[in-house]
C-alpha cells in the first residue's frame, strides 16, 4: 500500500520567536512537494508565530508533548485542548529526552497518547532502543515493551490515526545512524506487531517514521526502504538548507 511519506521537524529547546518565524517562513518558501506532508514541532513560546507562517500552507503545526488530562492543576503541563487551540493537528507522545531525561513511563506515554487521540491530534508514538539494549540483543523486546505499552485501550476505529517514530536512543545527537538494513528491519517487526495487535489492512496504514540522525546525505537511501515511511528531524530541522533538502528526498 502507498502511504504518504511524512517529513517531521522537532525543534526541541531551540529558538527564539523570531527565529522560529524567520526558519518556518523559510521552509515554506522552499516549496512543499504535494506527495507528501511536512510537520514542524517548535517550542511553545513559538508555537502562535509559526502557526501564522503556516496558515497559507500544506505545512503542520505539532507540539513536542502534550498532557492528559483538559485542564487543572498541572504546573508546567499543556494540555491537548490548549494544543488543538494554538492550531496544532498533531503531537509528538513519548520521546526518548522525555523518557530518559524526564523519566516518563509507558504509562505516562498512554495517558498522553490517549489524550491526544480524544481531542483529535494525531500522535506521533517514539519508541526505541539504548545502545545497551541493542547489544545485548533486546532491542525487538524493548520495542515491543514500549509500543504495546504506549498503545493499551487504543481501539482498532482509531489505530489509523497514529504515526509511530522508531528512534534509536543510541543515534540521536550523535552523528551515528541505524543503517539502512537496520531500519528496514526494524520497521518490518513494527508493522507485523502491528499487524498482530490490530490487523494487516490497519497495519499498512500506519506510518512508521525513522529518527537518528537523520540528514540531507541519508535521507534518500533511508526513504527508499520499503517500510520507512518518513523522518523525524532534530538537528538537521533546524536549519533551512539542510530541512528543506530532507523535505525533498528521492525515493
Amino acid at each position: 500500500m502507498n502511504r504518504r511519506p511524512l517529513i517531521a521537524g522537532n525543534w526541541k529547546m531551540h529558538l527564539t520567536i523570531a527565529e522560529a518565524e524567520a526558519l518556518a517562513r523559510a521552509i515554506v518558501s522552499g516549496g512543499i512537494p504535494a506527495d507528501r506532508d511536512v510537520m514542524l514541532a517548535p517550542p511553545y513560546t513559538a508555537m502562535a508565530a509559526v502557526n501564522k507562517v503556516l496558515q497559507d500552507s500544506p505545512v503542520f503545526l505539532a507540539s513536542q508533548h502534550s498532557g492528559w488530562e483538559d485542564k487543572g492543576a498541572f504546573t508546567g503541563e499543556i494540555s491537548p485542548v490548549m494544543l488543538k487551540d494554538a492550531g496544532c493537528s498533531m503531537a509528538i507522545i513519548g520521546h526518548s529526552e522525555r523518557r530518559h531525561i524526564f523519566g516518563e513511563s509507558d504509562q505516562h506515554v498512554n495517558q498522553r497518547l490517549t489524550g491526544a487521540l480524544r481531542h483529535g491530534l494525531v500522535p506521533i508514538l517514539c519508541i526505541g532502543e539504548t545502545l545497551e539494549e541493542r547489544e545485548a540483543n533486546q532491542t525487538f523486546n524493548v520495542l515491543e515493551t514500549q509500543l504495546r505499552g504506549g498503545l493499551i485501550g487504543v481501539a482498532s476505529s482509531e489505530a489509523d490515526k497514529l504515526v509511530i517514530a522508531y528512534e534509536p536512543v543510541w543515534a540521536i545527537g550523535t552523528g551515528k545512524t541505524a543503517s539502512e538494513d537496520q531500519v528496514q528491519e526494524v520497521h518490518a517487526f513494527l508493522r507485523t506487531l502491528l499487524e498482530k495487535m490490530y490487523e494487516k489492512d490497519i497495519a499498512s496504514q500506519i506510518r512508521i517514521l525513522y529518527g537518528g540522525s537523520v540528514k540531507p546525505d541519508n535521507v534518500d537511501a533511508l526513504m527508499s526502504r520499503e517500510d520507512v515511511d518518513g523522518a523525524l528531524v532534530g538537528g538537521a530541522a533546524l536549519q533551512a538548507e539542510s530541512f528543506i533538502r530532507i523535505i525533498h528526498f528521492n525515493q
